[in-house]
């Protein structure tokens, strides 16, 4: 373990989305570089993604019984979590902007100091403009990365 504080953790991140419709399923898997830090009562994950549109940045923001995940840059989105609370979210478009719902069902974060790895597990269902979009499990895992 590093003597860089916590605030300011470079992590390999591995983000797995499993996305159940009905009886259809779908994976999607990334594997990013980016930074973990906490700040006040919140705990942070940030990281860049490259997709069809372009670059976006992600930040995951959990506490203990909220979280939040926001994009920027090439998709601009905004996607609120309680548990077992129904939140209205966001995700804008060059079409327009399209409105979303949460209903979190699972909301769990891990961080070890010693080994500087963690995880965060969202459970949430999905709706996006009033129509069922799926149940979305999303797991993260993370690890320190020594930077070259």
């Amino acid at each position: 373990m590093s003597t860089r504080p916590a605030e300011q953790l470079p992590v390999k991140i591995k983000v797995k989305t499993d996305i159940r419709d009905g009886r259809n399923k779908d994976t999607f898997e990334l594997v990013a570089f980016g930074r973990y830090y906490i700040k006040e009562n919140a705990r942070f994950l940030q990281y860049d993604e490259a997709m069809d549109e372009g670059m976006a940045k992600t930040i995951i923001k959990v506490s203990d019984n909220e979280g939040l995940i926001l994009r920027s840059g090439a998709v601009k989105m905004r996607l609120p979590f309680i548990m077992n609370k129904k939140l209205k979210g966001s995700y804008h478009t060059p079409y327009g902007v399209f409105e979303m719902d949460t209903m979190t069902k699972r909301l769990d974060h891990q961080f070890d100091a010693q080994t500087g790895s963690g995880s965060i597990e969202l459970l949430y269902e999905l709706k996006m403009q009033g129509a069922n979009s799926g149940t979305y499990h999303l797991s993260i895992t993370f690890e320190e990365e020594e930077e070259q």
